[in-house]
């Protein structure tokens, strides 16, 4: 893929994770011309998502979606959707910007292996009961804790454990220390939930649960791309991704 279809491919299977947990998450999807959004199937304003639109219109129709369900949310703008325009009508009513998150992408087979971690085992979660400790780890450090955790574990309960979805445990001598998961598009492994536990960090934990994870995905995808937070930007350029976009978060929260 050159650059164009990488980029292309870091908006789309992020949309399609996003899309599809909404819907099991029972949130009202619309997919059409002028717009797709999932909204009202989580708690949290990311998962209730706005991933393309066709202009400037649909900003006014999302909010009103927001506010029947009563729930957060948040424009997702990659390359493709964003515009001056479409940036200010988001601002004008009421949105706030939420940051940006550098898309990034990496072809699995030139992977850079990091350092090893004495006592660190990846094993694949393929039931509730690994998915029960799969989520109080989650819920021990990422975004919005334990409150997130739960509700990204209720859908992957009804989303199942066969792919496109992987999900994926470390354990440190034996005690649940980290997380991510894996979402399959054509050609492509998005990585996702990313999360070593605080006292565990600044080990290389989290490198070596992506590398791990996305080494077993080789059998299906050529690349892995994800939308790292800034800190996480620099383990993921030593493990060779490179940065092809920049995601912009707009949120609204009623």
């Amino acid at each position: 893929m050159d650059d164009a279809a990488l980029t292309q491919a870091i908006e789309s299977n992020a949309a399609d994770l996003l899309m599809a947990m909404g819907t099991a998450g029972d949130g009202e999807q619309r997919s059409d011309s002028a717009a797709r959004w999932t909204i009202g199937g989580s708690p949290i304003d990311y998962h209730n998502a706005v991933v393309a639109a066709s202009g400037v219109e649909v900003v006014a129709e999302s909010v009103e979606v927001l506010r029947r369900r009563e729930v957060p949310g948040t424009w997702h703008l990659g390359p493709a959707m964003r515009s001056d325009e479409l940036v200010q009508a988001l601002l004008a009513a009421g949105f706030t910007d939420g940051g940006a998150e550098p898309g990034m992408a990496v072809r699995i087979a030139h992977l850079v292996s990091p350092a090893a971690v004495p006592g660190l085992e990846i094993v694949r979660v393929t039931d509730d009961d690994a998915l029960a400790v799969w989520e109080r780890t989650l819920g021990r450090g990422f975004g919005e804790g334990e409150r997130e955790a739960r509700w990204v574990a209720s859908v992957y309960r009804k989303l199942g454990f066969a792919d496109p979805w992987r999900h994926y445990l470390g354990l440190l001598n034996g005690e649940p220390v980290a997380t991510t998961t894996i979402f399959l598009t054509t050609g492509v492994a998005g990585v996702y939930f990313v999360m070593t536990v605080p006292e565990a960090r600044r080990r290389g934990i989290g490198a070596a649960i992506t590398h791990a994870a996305l080494t077993q995905a080789a059998d299906v995808a050529e690349y892995g791309v994800l939308g790292s937070s800034p800190a996480g930007k620099p383990v993921y350029e030593r493990l060779g991704f490179r940065e092809k976009c920049t995601i912009e978060l707009y949120e609204w929260a009623g």
